[in-house]
């Protein structure tokens, strides 16, 4: 049977004590009920109670549509809500999920074993990592096997409540193998992140929702009024490295000067102002941080060090730029958005559909700020390539003119290198080195 999900609006379709229909409840129980052979049946009224924000998913196996109650905490009445249009996937159609948790695991290689059993006969690939503060994982795999991973995982106390995002993979695998390990940091950074106090809240940002963050955002940028100027009491951070940066962003981020997240250290400098680092000289008790990243888990680690740093208005968007795109569509996004996986970037129609075709493509095509590492030109394409020298590989955007003049390296001397790997056309992504080795042998 296939699952689904939806994404609860909390629209109330009647009136709460009189009040008008458009009130959303903020926080609120549900009941689940499914039509049954033309009569409603309860599941589990009493016990099967799932307290949650507004936003956050719901999921079930059902094959029969249902009807949601949600319990409203400002007049204690149960009120009918209904639900964002369902997301249903194929059972061999693949898709690409994403979660994290941070949690205490007492005994994280006991952990890793179930999971690893569980996964026996199971068609998944990608990066889970599992420590003593709890789990990290990007995957790929048909609907029928990355959904019953979640649904397994969610029948643990610890993890019932997780938000998990989900997108279309596009082509099979987004992920070569499966990587489910124990790892000391769940992110990586220099000094590591075992020491950080990743699992009291109160020492992270407080977590915004799409919708909250768009309220920050306009009131920031000005967008509706397509004014682009910043306060001087709020910072805008992207917590990601410069080449996500360079394919999409919010507006009115700086670009990260940074290559790689590890080192990272925004508002770590001394009392000299430092031009690549925002958050240089400014007042670390009134000035509100608007953290955000892809999916939420390195703004998290971010804001513990910087709460320690003294920083005490920090915001992150809750589930990062991906689950902000599904809820919000592209407002207040420019391009598109990076990830770590064969896919390498992707619009905001993946996470929104309804934004058209047509609408992301001329997104593609006019925004200035992507431009070609070797000429400096615009690019036409918001999507980095590997530099065809192995040796290299560096991950950069590339207009398709130098893509010739170079043969898909990354500059003159790089197109001399004893491993020169051919130019791949279209989102083709780059296999191991033998392939093109065994080809130029049988070449010969």
């Amino acid at each position: 049977m296939a699952s689904s999900y939806a994404l609860i609006t909390w629209k109330p379709l009647s009136s709460l004590n009189s009040s008008a229909t458009s009130k959303k409840c903020t926080t609120a129980s549900l009941q689940e009920l499914s039509t049954l052979n033309n009569r409603t049946q309860i599941f589990s009224s009493l016990q099967y109670k799932h307290k949650f924000h507004s936003g956050c998913r719901f999921s079930w196996k059902h094959g029969e549509s249902f009807n949601l109650l949600a319990f409203s905490s400002s007049n204690g009445n149960w009120v009918e809500v209904e639900a964002g249009a369902p997301k249903e996937y194929k059972e061999d159609e693949f898709i690409v999920v994403n979660f994290y948790r941070f949690v205490f695991i007492q005994d994280p290689e006991e952990e890793v074993s179930k999971h690893l059993s569980f996964m026996q006969g199971r068609d998944i690939h990608g990066r889970i990592y599992v420590n003593e503060q709890g789990i990290n994982a990007q995957y790929s795999g048909p609907s029928k096997d990355a959904l019953a991973y979640v649904e397994w995982l969610k029948e643990d106390h610890r993890f019932s409540d997780i938000l998990v995002q989900i997108s279309p993979a596009v082509s099979g695998h987004a992920f070569p193998k499966l990587k489910l390990r124990y790892k000391p940091s769940l992110v990586q950074l220099e000094e590591g992140i075992s020491h950080l106090p990743l699992l009291d809240p109160s020492m992270r940002a407080t977590p915004l929702t799409p919708s909250e963050w768009r309220s920050k955002l306009e009131a920031v940028n000005k967008i509706d009024n397509s004014l682009n100027t910043v306060k001087t009491n709020c910072i805008l951070l992207d917590v990601r490295n410069g080449y996500e940066w360079d394919v999409g962003h919010f507006q009115g981020a700086q670009r990260p000067d940074v290559d790689c997240f590890r080192s990272t250290s925004f508002g770590l400098s001394e009392s000299e102002v430092i031009a690549s680092d925002p958050l240089a000289n400014v007042d670390r008790e009134k000035t509100d941080i608007l953290m955000y990243c892809t999916g939420g888990i390195r703004c998290d680690v971010y804001s513990t060090i910087l709460r320690q740093q003294g920083f005490k208005r920090l915001y992150t968007l809750k589930g990062g730029v991906s689950h902000y795109l599904e809820n919000e569509g592209s407002v207040g996004w420019v391009g598109n958005l990076f990830v770590f996986d064969a896919r390498l970037s992707l619009p905001p129609s993946t996470y929104k559909p309804e934004i058209s075709a047509e609408a992301s493509g001329e997104q593609e095509t006019s925004h200035s700020f992507a431009k070609c590492y070797i000429c400096g030109s615009q690019v036409s394409q918001l999507r980095h390539r590997n530099c065809a020298n192995l040796d290299c590989n560096l991950l950069f955007l590339c207009c398709l003119k130098c893509v010739d003049d170079f043969s898909g390296c990354c500059c003159m001397k790089c197109t001399s290198a004893p491993r020169l790997r051919p130019v791949l056309p279209g989102h083709q992504r780059y296999q191991k080195w033998h392939t093109y080795r065994d080809l130029e042998l049988q070449g010969r």
